[in-house]
């Protein structure tokens, strides 16, 4: 039932109209929003077998063949493990606090010690994660198409990103029934080709034990190897946020679903990182055994050392079914890179320019920027891609993992998570100025301005730097900076489920999207409350309207 807060005009027609595909939330998917409690129909675990259909992507291969390739067995391999620590660590609160509150990584952002403006950069730098591993993902599958069916590069990279649109398109109800079908598929043919060297080469699982790369670092340790290695492999931390996309679909924990809730939120969460890891070490196996028949170049594309690993098995029909494979495992991915990239441009122009389109836009946009990474050759640059970008992405996951950790359970910060801008700063010095620093010093490190040392662990410098800075600059300001205005409106005492009628749309909210508006004279929904050019914030230097809801200060 909803129920009606709007004042005397509730008669009138709403104030603002969005565009068809904007208002039509069953493509939409809550894309700008707290995901309602309605909208969540999918069980715990529909949800996490949607999150995990992500990390079908086969740039893991790529990255653990580039890894161990370049700096030998034992450096790369303990390298991607202490990235996979790194991960999995910093996302255990991030995925419970998306689940918790129904809000997507950008959202989380926003009141996780950045700002309202603030959290614009961090959507960028989001939006790049899931351009940059699009552009990588749809470059292998392009290879697939050359490889089994002689199509040129160029014409492949179109078509591995025409392909994903329908899915990404429709939102996450396609999304679903994409990854659960395609899912037993994709395992078999993961498992295979591993399975097929165990059974009749079980000797050259010893044999990669000793490999010393292909550019001399040698089988035994290096410190600087392992470094650099931990840095393109820490540039998959922004994953979290993909999986966040998914996770704030989870239904409402409650006493009786707590155990599948909490086996789904860490399986989907961090938990991408464990299967994650074991895929690079993977790739980096079939690369080695690959390397003598296919060369150092073809040996870094997936395809060809997982055909070579099949072929004993499958015989005529190995290209066919490891050309399948790639474009299963690209479709899983891509869809989800297209879906979430979407979400993160949609956020960014959303509060940028006080318009809205429509989700799909930004798939198109997200889909088109990977397409011409793809065309300029982007693959051929993958460890000096990913080795920047970690730099900059570990900051930002380092400093919202430090909020949630250090500042909120300290108070240090609000307890619950705070993202309509009718209540917040438009810029948080606690979590926007530590990722700047934080990015700053590590990219300054990672060009060598400090010495070799410190240009490999910069990534890990990053993230002490984000860490320490988060507590310290909140108790330096006092946690001012965190609240424009004390939220009155929503509180844990009060009906979450129940619905408030926009003043500016007319459509009915649940309460955590509702926001007292001084401006509209009545509540004003989260998007409405974005896009708003004229009000100038006026509800910040006014305080709270009396909107007949609860005023029970938030726990």
């Amino acid at each position: 039932m909803t129920e009606t807060l709007s004042n005397a005009g509730e008669s009138a027609p709403p104030k603002r109209r969005y565009a068809p595909l904007a208002a039509n939330e069953n493509r939409e998917d809550y894309s700008l929003r707290f995901a309602a409690h309605s909208f969540r129909k999918w069980s715990p675990f529909v949800v996490a077998t949607t999150a995990l259909g992500g990390i079908a992507y086969l740039a893991d291969f790529a990255i653990g063949a580039s890894i161990v390739l370049s700096y030998g067995f034992t450096s790369g391999v303990l390298a991607i493990l202490a990235a996979a620590v790194v991960i999995f660590a910093t996302g255990v609160p991030i995925a419970a606090a998306c689940a918790k509150s129904g809000v997507d990584m950008d959202l989380l952002t926003r009141g996780a010690g950045f700002g309202y403006f603030g959290s614009t950069l961090t959507s960028l730098v989001y939006a790049s994660f899931t351009v940059i591993f699009f552009s990588l993902e749809g470059s292998i599958m392009g290879q697939a198409f050359e490889l089994a069916l002689g199509i040129p590069l160029p014409v492949g990279y179109l078509l591995a990103t025409l392909i994903v649109l329908p899915f990404a398109l429709y939102g996450m109800g396609a999304v679903a029934k994409m990854q659960t079908w395609t899912q037993p598929l994709w395992i078999a043919g993961l498992v295979l080709p591993f399975a097929v060297v165990l059974v009749r080469e079980p000797g050259k699982f010893a044999e990669f034990t000793h490999f010393g790369g292909t550019e001399g670092a040698g089988a035994g340790f290096s410190a600087v190897g392992f470094g650099f290695g931990m840095g393109v492999a820490l540039s998959l931390i922004g994953q979290i946020g993909e999986q966040a996309d998914y996770l704030r679909f989870m239904p409402e924990k409650t006493a009786e679903n707590k155990r599948s809730w909490w086996a789904a939120v860490l399986a989907a969460g961090p938990g991408w990182v464990v299967l994650g890891a074991a895929k690079q070490i993977g790739g980096a196996l079939l690369a080695f055994l690959a390397l003598g028949v296919v060369g150092k170049t073809h040996a870094l594309e997936p395809i060809a050392p997982y055909l070579e690993a099949v072929k004993p098995a499958l015989g005529p029909v190995a290209l066919t079914f490891a050309a399948l494979f790639v474009v299963v495992s690209q479709i899983k991915i891509n869809t989800t890179n297209a879906y979430s990239g979407s979400l993160s441009f949609a956020n960014f122009f959303s509060r940028v320019l006080h318009r809205h389109p429509g989700r799909v836009w930004y798939v198109l946009v997200n889909c088109g920027i990977a397409l011409a990474l793809m065309e300029f050759g982007a693959f051929g640059f993958l460890n000096k891609i990913l080795g920047f970008y970690s730099n900059v992405a570990i900051a930002w996951i380092g400093a919202v993992c430090a909020d949630l950790v250090i500042a909120k359970p300290l108070g240090l910060s609000p307890r619950y998570v705070e993202f309509k801008r009718a209540y917040l700063h438009k810029i948080n010095p606690v979590g926007f100025g530590s990722m700047l620093v934080a990015s700053a010093v590590s990219i300054v490190a990672y060009f060598g301005a400090f010495g070799e040392f410190p240009a490999a662990f910069s990534p890990l410098l990053a993230l002490v730097i984000a860490i320490v800075l988060v507590p310290t600059l909140a108790v330096a300001t006092k946690g001012k900076y965190y609240l424009a205005r004390e939220n009155t409106v929503a509180a844990p005492g009060a009906d979450l489920r129940a619905t408030h009628t926009c003043s500016a749309c007319g459509d009915p909210y649940e309460l955590p999207d509702v926001a007292d508006c001084a401006k509209q004279d009545g509540p004003i929904c989260s998007l409405c409350c974005t896009l708003d050019s004229t009000c100038h914030d006026v509800c910040q230097t006014t305080g709270p309207v009396a909107l007949g809801l609860p005023t029970v200060r938030p726990a």
